[in-house]
């Protein structure tokens, strides 16, 4: 899997932040996409041009990810919620659409309980939030000596990467190296383990963190389309009907076989899909 052609990186202050972002579109609504924990606006690459032809399109690492800043804070979702909301603000976006992977599915789902008003729909990617249940890589890695001991290794990347997707042959050496490379920038590992601990302990998802989200999604009002990978190694599929049975305007699509990145396994049944919803 090559990496396509991508916007060209652009940066903006955002508060104290300077927070790298993708940009391409120029007609329709606004849409803005969230990554997932360890990742960036890359995860992005084979769906903003497509977006891009109908919606103005951001793709943005969030706080102490990718090519952001990374100050050693809190990372809850409300913090996060709030960063995305400021980062709107710097661009004077008034209100979006909101396309969140993993965390940035929780991130969105908490912007939906925080800023109501600046959302127009939320579609939500094998999204956190939704339950306890987690891969055992995110559990062990809040253990107290995991962030002393360990470092990024190109093989542990790897094998992050492909513990994302349901077919390991789309990893390519280029997106090992990419995700390498932003894994070491500085700072960049203590904010993964400390962004981990914030929400997740040795049991899974933080009782308070999943149950904020679950107990309020009833109030969520926006049209929601979620997505999930059946083959999904990081959240479960099971996760899904939480969503969609407590959300009161949300249908699904289960992509199969697919892993956690639905973005990327199905990127071209995955953009028609999400073109006919925002519509």
């Amino acid at each position: 899997m090559m990496l396509v052609q991508t916007p060209q990186d652009r940066y903006v202050q955002v508060g104290q932040i300077n927070t790298r972002y993708w940009t391409s579109g120029d007609k329709g609504t606004t849409v803005i996409l969230l990554h997932g924990i360890g990742s960036s606006v890359e995860t992005w690459a084979y769906n903003i041009s497509v977006l891009a032809q109908h919606h103005r399109v951001y793709a943005v690492d969030l706080v102490g990810a990718g090519r952001s800043e990374k100050p050693p804070v809190t990372y809850s979702l409300t913090y996060l919620a709030q960063f995305v909301k400021d980062f709107m603000d710097a661009l004077s976006i008034e209100c979006a659409s909101l396309i969140g992977n993993s965390l940035g599915g929780g991130v969105a789902l908490q912007f939906a309980l925080d800023f109501p008003q600046k959302l127009e729909k939320l579609i939500l990617v094998n999204s956190l939030g939704l339950g306890k249940e987690i891969t055992l890589t995110l559990r062990l890695a809040t253990l107290p000596f995991v962030g002393r001991l360990f470092k990024p290794t190109r093989s542990g990347t790897a094998l992050a990467l492909k513990q994302s997707v349901y077919d390991s042959t789309l990893i390519s050496n280029e997106w090992v190296e990419l995700f390498y490379q932003i894994a070491t920038l500085p700072g960049a590992w203590e904010a993964v383990v400390g962004l981990i601990k914030t929400n997740i302990d040795l049991f899974g998802v933080r009782t308070e963190i999943y149950n904020t989200i679950v107990d309020r999604l009833p109030t969520i009002t926006a049209p929601t389309l979620v997505f999930w990978g059946r083959q999904d190694r990081v959240l479960p599929v099971a996760h899904a009907a939480v969503a969609t049975l407590g959300l009161p305007n949300a249908r699904q699509h289960i992509f199969d076989p697919c892993g956690h990145w639905s973005q990327v396994e199905h990127s071209e049944e995955f953009n028609t899909l999400v073109l006919e919803f925002l519509a």
